[in-house]
């Protein structure tokens, strides 16, 4: 039985608890000091490193690398290096290029603290750190499944990934066709899936994906964890779809309706926010299900699984 889903979100916001310091700990550590060479870009970095996000990247690397037996310390790295990553992908989001995004985890976005210059090279800078930091993983986890590893981080982020489903996020923006795409569906129902899993779900699904990778995986344990990554991801960016329409940007700590106002391919535009609703239990109850043999050791990929799709920020 997956158990009940209260006791299981219970469950996972204590295992958060225990493991969130390590991970802010790891992460101080990893970063340069504002006081080093170049000092402004230092604190561009830290600025919205530190602007206090939930950290659930790092934290499904932990526990994933948990629910396959494995210690949490060796993988500490990759699980820093995801959220590098994820925040250089915040950064330049929000640029007046991209998004044009004022507010971020309740305070000014990186470019309107420290202008456009200083925050595309804090993203690029976030993004160079995180592969060093992966690299230095083979002296915890050994050569070959930190090569694995960093392989099925990069093509998350890259042109059939994140990077690529911002490409298509924003030109699908306007939303009078898809045939933009070339082989790309041209019914936007279609699309929007397409979208959200490269910019999303990709990345996600990769978090999932490594930690258990470095924590010595079997086959089967990854293709099943991997089915867990990827229906866990949708989920997600369809609930971050819904609150954008229906959330309190005082909580978000950002700023709401956004995607309408920006004409963008989303959930609610595509289905309603009913039916998104709908698709977004079903996405959860498929990522639970890819877990349906494991036992209490993936009780936190479950719970965060329900935390997830609850969650009201």
């Amino acid at each position: 039985m997956p158990g009940d889903p209260a006791d299981l979100i219970g469950k996972t916001a204590a295992y958060m608890a225990a493991r969130g310091p390590r991970i802010e700990a790891a992460l101080e550590a990893a970063m340069p000091h504002c006081c080093a060479l170049p000092g402004p870009l230092h604190e561009a970095m830290r600025y919205s490193l530190f602007a206090g996000g939930k950290r659930i990247r790092p934290l499904v690397v932990l526990a994933s690398a948990e629910a396959v037996g494995g210690d949490p310390d060796p993988v500490l790295p990759v699980a820093c290096a995801v959220e590098l990553i994820h925040t250089y992908s915040l950064i330049h989001d929000d640029l007046p290029s991209m998004d044009d995004s004022a507010l971020r985890r309740g305070r000014p976005t990186c470019h309107v603290a420290f202008g456009d210059a200083l925050a595309i090279l804090a993203g690029d800078a976030l993004h160079a750190l995180a592969f060093e930091l992966l690299a230095r993983t083979a002296g915890r986890a050994g050569a070959e499944p930190t090569l694995r590893a960093i392989c099925e981080i990069a093509a998350a982020i890259g042109t059939q990934g994140m990077v690529g489903g911002q490409v298509l996020d924003l030109l699908a923006e306007g939303r009078p066709s898809l045939a933009r795409f070339g082989a790309w569906p041209t019914d936007h129902k279609m699309g929007v899936y397409s979208i959200h899993r490269w910019k999303t779900a990709a990345l996600i699904r990769a978090c999932v994906c490594s930690g258990a990778i470095l924590a010595g995986a079997t086959p089967e344990q990854l293709a099943d964890l991997t089915e867990c990554g990827e229906h866990l991801g949708l989920a997600f960016q369809i609930v971050d779809d819904i609150l954008d329409e229906t959330g309190d940007s005082g909580v978000l700590g950002k700023d709401t309706h956004r995607d309408a106002a920006g004409d963008k391919l989303t959930f609610p535009f595509a289905f309603g926010l009913e039916r998104s609703r709908a698709i977004a239990q079903e996405e959860t109850t498929l990522a639970i299900a890819a877990l349906a043999g494991w036992g209490a050791s993936a009780d936190v990929l479950r719970g965060m699984a329900h935390m997830l799709l609850v969650r009201e920020g």
